[in-house]
């Protein structure tokens, strides 16, 4: 593994805006530039922009690409039409989650995964030691590939006057396939995005991404750091690999069961997974709305009756709802909607209610 920080080709830009840089996964990234919660509520209401090129690009090309993702992952690719994304995890031997990934599909011979900063590495050197004599070829396009995002309910009025593209005509997880261009640099476009907002991603040459950038920035679209990426995936109840998923979890304890296709055979884990679901769950993940004013934060205790049934995998304050919101892992037991909890804050029992995310309904508009 890569041990020096890596930087993205935005970082002096970052730097230039004043930005608040942090390590995150060996990356310099901003973590905010005007404050989180502003930034959070730019992107509710309007739009915001991202920098997420420190998220890896793994392209598998060849005539049996199609067989050896759905050897892979566990959900089934054979769903995912030419020009459509599909959301999945990848798992060991055991069940357990190594990472969870966006399958874009070009054709049966060309799919490029995108996989999570901190597993690049881990998830490369997997795929390829499980990659046969023949058929498969792997290229990790990662460094090459820069990766902006749109986000917001006014994300697609703010990017089409760059965009050679019909915005409108690229319909959610779906993408545009052949040439297009953003601010006059070629790119790939796709209605995809973390927030629970409508919005796109935009991935380009990595010698393109200031010009992209800096044309929406004057288009005033504010930057937003990963701080309020982190608040708006939580308030729509999205996992985080390190968080709600690791090597330690299965798909169906982070409450991820509908990525995971057990009628499908032969995917990596599958055993493991079928034995896990026969025998019943013991564990899931749920989420909790506290009913005062207290914030939850990982690692917290939860608790029933005074019981200690679990922890808190990712808690923060909801700039949306004004209230503390997290994603926790419960006894199972725990699991219907408006069941009475407690989380351990600093000692104080301060009750929880069991909901079901999303906390908050963004605009993604799923047709």
């Amino acid at each position: 593994m890569s041990t020096a920080t890596l930087r993205t080709p935005l970082c002096e830009v970052h730097r230039q805006e004043g930005a608040k840089m942090v390590d995150f996964a060996g990356w310099e990234m901003p973590i905010e530039y005007t404050g989180i919660k502003q930034e959070h509520l730019s992107v509710r209401q309007d739009a915001g922009l991202f920098d997420l090129s420190h998220m890896g690009e793994i392209e598998v090309v060849g005539s049996g690409a199609l067989d050896f993702i759905q050897g892979l992952i566990t959900n089934d690719v054979t769903r995912c039409a030419a020009t459509q994304c599909q959301y999945s995890t990848m798992c060991n031997e055991g069940g357990r989650v190594l990472d969870d990934l966006i399958t874009y599909r070009f054709s049966d011979e060309r799919f490029i995964l995108v996989v999570n900063a901190s597993n690049r590495e881990k998830i490369f050197a997997w795929m390829q030691g499980r990659r046969p004599a023949q058929g498969v070829e792997l290229k990790d396009q990662s460094m090459a590939t820069a990766l902006i995002a749109i986000q917001g309910p006014n994300a697609q009025a703010k990017l089409q006057p760059f965009c050679s593209l019909d915005l409108e005509a690229i319909r959610y997880y779906h993408f545009h396939q052949g040439e297009a261009a953003v601010a006059g640099k070629l790119a790939l476009v796709s209605r995809t995005g973390y927030t629970g907002d409508d919005g796109f991603e935009i991935y380009c040459q990595a010698g393109d991404a200031e010009a992209i950038w800096k044309a929406l920035r004057g288009a005033g679209v504010p930057p937003i750091g990963l701080g309020a990426r982190d608040t708006l995936r939580l308030e729509s109840g999205y996992s985080l690999y390190g968080h709600e998923i690791d090597e330690q979890t299965s798909p169906l304890e982070a409450g991820l069961g509908w990525v995971v296709k057990l009628e499908k055979s032969g995917f990596v884990g599958r055993q493991a997974l079928v034995e896990q679901k026969q025998s019943g769950l013991k564990r899931t993940v749920v989420g909790l709305l506290m009913e005062g004013r207290a914030i939850p934060r990982e690692g917290y205790r939860v608790l029933r009756d005074g019981q200690d049934v679990g922890r808190i995998t990712s808690g923060t304050y909801s700039p949306s709802l004004s209230k503390g919101i997290a994603l926790a892992s419960v006894e199972s037991t725990c699991r219907p909607e408006g069941t009475n909890l407690q989380v351990d804050v600093r000692g104080r029992a301060e009750n929880a209610r069991v909901v079901k995310p999303p906390f908050v309904a963004g605009s993604v508009r799923r047709n």
